[in-house]
């Protein structure tokens, strides 16, 4: 794939996918991203966290670099998509169950292309959430949360949605060290205590394509809820210079 860069004279823009068993999806995702020609992508970064069925085959078909992490995580798994786009600029991260839209892409970007924003999360708040998309519990959960970062952290945040954009180096800087459900909102509570500029743009919500590993089970709700809140929580006297010496990936926290 041509970089953005020779496209646009902009900077290069790399998306990663973290997924596990999104065999059903993930080629509409990749070729919905490739479709849209209003933001070029150098790249398109496929993170195979561990699946058991035909995503990796699937993805690569669909004009994906593929990624192989084995350890089970979220955030591992974005991690790994992030270090793997090494040329990228800018990364734009979002789920592989087709729930993101990519037609969105060009919305979530504009405001850090522009220079107006550091990190902008697309907020399924502010946009439109088709019926069934998100469980009563994921959406008490994100109000719950958003209203806790916004008293700790002076953030107006409205969702912690999974389609955002950050340049490279700031991500990096950040030094994510929560592997699991935490590290969406680690990116957030973070960029604020770095003083990094935060915004929120409205995005479509679908339904996923199959069932949530998350929402769709009990435990999984349980887990995600907690690790999410205690992220929250985790982080509010976190400053950059606090993660000068960097753990090992998957040492301990």
């Amino acid at each position: 794939m041509v970089s953005a860069r020779e496209q646009a004279g902009g900077p290069c823009i790399a998306a990663v996918i973290p997924a596990l068993n999104e065999a059903p999806s993930i080629g509409q995702v990749v070729r919905g991203l490739r479709r849209q020609t209003a933001v070029p992508l150098a790249s398109i970064v496929v993170v195979d966290n561990g699946s058991s069925d035909d995503t990796a085959a699937i993805a690569r078909e669909a004009g994906a670099t593929v990624v192989v992490e084995p350890r089970r995580g979220y955030g591992y798994a974005c991690r790994a998509g992030v270090l793997a786009a090494s040329d990228a600029e800018v990364i734009v991260l979002l789920d592989g169950d087709a729930a993101d839209d990519p037609d969105d892409l060009p919305r979530v970007l504009a405001p850090l292309l522009a220079g107006r924003a550091d990190l902008v999360v697309g907020s399924r708040a502010l946009g439109a959430r088709d019926p069934g998309s998100m469980s009563p519990h994921q959406v008490f959960g994100n109000r719950l949360a958003a209203t806790i970062m916004r008293a700790l952290y002076g953030v107006a945040v409205t969702d912690l949605g999974p389609f955002r954009a950050i340049r490279r180096a700031d991500l990096l800087a950040l030094n994510m060290r929560e592997m699991t459900y935490g590290w969406s909102v680690e990116m957030m509570v973070k960029t604020a205590r770095a003083g990094l500029r935060y915004q929120e743009v409205p995005v479509t919500y679908h339904a996923r394509i199959g069932i949530s590993k998350v929402a769709g089970t009990v435990s999984g709700s349980v887990r995600a809820g907690w690790s999410i809140l205690a992220t929250t929580f985790r982080y509010w006297h976190w400053s950059p210079a606090a993660s000068a010496a960097p753990r090992a990936p998957g040492g301990p926290r």
